[in-house]
Parts: structure tokens; sequence; C-alpha cells
């Protein structure tokens, strides 16, 4: 079983830059592809990044150009780079699998998160 934290979220302006930070309790970057969702109040989970594991990583259209994923394999960590942020970013992020996680949301346990909230 592997544990995932999610940190680095906070309050921003528009425009400002965030960075998060996903902690897991060993490597599985390369046995498991990963994403990072988010999930704003009233609105399903949604898939924003997923991160192969083969390190090549696709963007939803709506962060596209402003959101950069990376991951450090030494560290069992991955990061968000949100840049430009918009209020319409405004939600709780998560890091998880991809698979079965992108496909059912009720398949995987989901940790705390860590609350983004864009607003002047």
């Amino acid at each position: 079983q592997v544990q995932l934290v999610e940190s680095g979220g906070g309050l921003v302006q528009p425009g400002g830059s965030l960075r998060l930070s996903c902690a897991t309790s060993r490597n599985i970057f390369e046995i498991y592809a990963m994403g990072w969702y988010r999930q704003a109040p009233g609105k399903k989970r949604e898939l924003v990044v997923r991160i192969h594991t083969d390190g090549k990583i696709d963007y939803d259209d709506s962060v596209k150009g402003r959101f950069t994923a990376s991951r450090d394999n030494a560290k069992n960590t991955m990061y968000l780079q949100m840049n430009s942020l918009k209020p319409e970013d405004t939600a709780v992020y998560f890091c998880s699998q991809d698979y079965p996680c992108a496909l059912d949301d009720k398949a995987c346990s989901w940790g705390q998160g860590t609350q983004v909230t864009v607003s002047s």
C-alpha cells in the first residue's frame, strides 16, 4: 500500500503562483502512471495532469501552458508548478494513480488533498 501526501496549497491572487508537492511512501513512478487531480465545490474530481511511467506528461487544456509537472524519483516526490493562476483553478488538489482513479473516482481512497484558492 502506497501512501501519498499532498502539500503546498494556499491562497494566492490571480496571476500568482504556487508549487504543490506529492510525497509517496516508496518509489512507484516507474510502475504506475500518476496524476494530479482537482475537485472544486459541487463538481466532479477531474484529472488535470497525467505523468506516464516513462516521464511523458499530458496536460488538460485548461492548465496547458500554465502548469508544469515534474518528479524526483530519488525523493519519491512529484511536483506541480502552477503559474498564472486563475479563479477557476480554485479547488482541492490531489495526487494519485492514473489507473484506476481517473476512470472510477470511487476505486481509490483519496487523501486530504491540498486547498488552492485563487482570489483577489
